[in-house]
């Protein structure tokens, strides 16, 4: 099941970055109508076939490209899904085996929800808010799989007798760390914070609002005078949102408002990232307040920030590159399980200790280490980006 969760998490994270991809070169009424294309399994071939398909959509005749977009982002969340579902159906029939349960079905439920909000996606001609709901579904199956996949590592660590026995007699002696405690607070508002940031970012740019400012730091001369939150926020009377119903003013509230939100975001992560780096051990604990790994974790995390700001500074700048645009998603669901990574570690405090007694029964017990991958396995970041 571990492994099934680890292919997933990655697929997880291909399907968002097709999805970027697939928004970012319009595709996404690339095919009409749901789940088929055009009323076919596959993009229309052959002349006949295309012009059925043009005579039933008129209004869309059909674009080969886009369509090819659209179709290969389903076939992959359909994949996906399936994925899911087994994960779903192998919890359920291990669950007296202290496997994960609840986590598994939400997940079988929230990628139910997904496809739901893909098919209204299409049927509601790129809604914005359903749009939007469909980024912040994506980005929230990649994260529950990835804590998913870590209550999975953390417990097949613990079930080995001699490291479970030696690091719970270290567990019951630490204080755990009061430094430690204050980070998780800080930590999981950060969470909070990066998360409002994303669900901006989908929201400028399910409305076509990426390039209503093209001038640094805020906007073009005047801006002031535009701002109109109330229908920046709101959701006009259109048949179609395809490249937006907003006027102009409206989207570069957007614009401005996600600006502002990153400047927050880059501060707080920040503050968060240096203070973790420059954290010390707690006196008379026997367990650092923050360590190595975490450390090495809030390293990965202030560098996906930098790179995030640099990139959305990018967009701006040469006019929404393509690729820049895409790497603009991908970049955000790394950061966001780095920041996720940091909170699991910090309220698994029992699996730094595994971690450590890990290597003393390797040193203790050479043979055994060398003819079970667990020790090598402990070595590494409890809520690291590895595995």
């Amino acid at each position: 099941m571990k492994k099934l969760t680890l292919f997933s998490l990655f697929l997880a994270a291909f399907v968002i970055v097709l999805g970027a991809y697939t928004r970012l070169t319009d595709a996404g009424l690339g095919c009409p109508d749901w789940p088929g294309c055009y009323g076919n399994l596959t993009v229309p071939l052959g002349d006949e076939k295309v012009s059925a398909a043009n005579a039933a959509y008129p209004e869309r005749p059909v674009e080969a490209f886009k369509a090819w977009n659209e179709m290969i982002h389903r076939y992959f969340a359909g994949t996906l899904g399936l994925c899911i579902a087994a994960i779903a159906f192998i919890a359920i029939r291990q669950r007296k085996q202290g496997t994960p349960l609840k986590l598994p079905l939400m997940l079988l439920g929230l990628v139910t929800f997904q496809a739901a909000l893909g098919m209204w996606t299409v049927t509601l001609n790129l809604l914005p808010v359903v749009v939007m709901g469909h980024l912040l579904g994506g980005f929230s199956v990649l994260s529950c799989l990835f804590i998913l996949y870590l209550r999975l590592r953390e417990a097949e660590f613990t079930q080995h007798p001699n490291t479970n026995r030696q690091a719970s007699a270290v567990y019951e002696t630490s204080s755990g760390g009061k430094s430690a405690n204050g980070f998780k607070v800080f930590a999981s508002i950060g969470v909070g914070v990066l998360v409002i940031q994303i669900a901006l970012g989908g929201w400028t740019s399910a409305n076509y609002a990426a390039l209503a400012c093209t001038d640094m730091p805020i906007c073009e001369e005047g801006w002031q005078s535009r701002l109109d939150f109330a229908g920046a926020f709101s959701v006009p009377d259109a048949d179609n949102y395809e490249f937006g119903a907003h006027d102009y003013g409206e989207r570069a509230t957007m614009h401005i408002v996600h600006r502002a939100g990153a400047l927050i975001t880059f501060v707080y992560l920040m503050a968060l990232g240096v203070a973790m780096l420059f954290s010390r051990s707690s006196k008379g604990s026997s367990l650092a307040s923050i360590s190595p790994s975490q450390k090495r974790l809030s390293k990965i995390m202030i560098g996906c920030l930098c790179a995030q700001v640099a990139l959305g500074i990018s967009n701006v700048v040469f006019a929404l590159p393509l690729a820049v645009a895409v790497l603009h998603n991908a970049v955000a669901a790394i950061l966001l399980l780095s920041l996720l990574g940091i909170v699991f570690s910090l309220y698994s405090p029992r699996t730094e200790l595994f971690a450590r007694s890990a290597s003393v029964y390797a040193a203790s017990d050479n043979a055994a280490s060398s003819s079970h991958p667990l020790p090598q396995a402990l070595s590494k970041a409890s809520g690291g980006l590895h595995g």
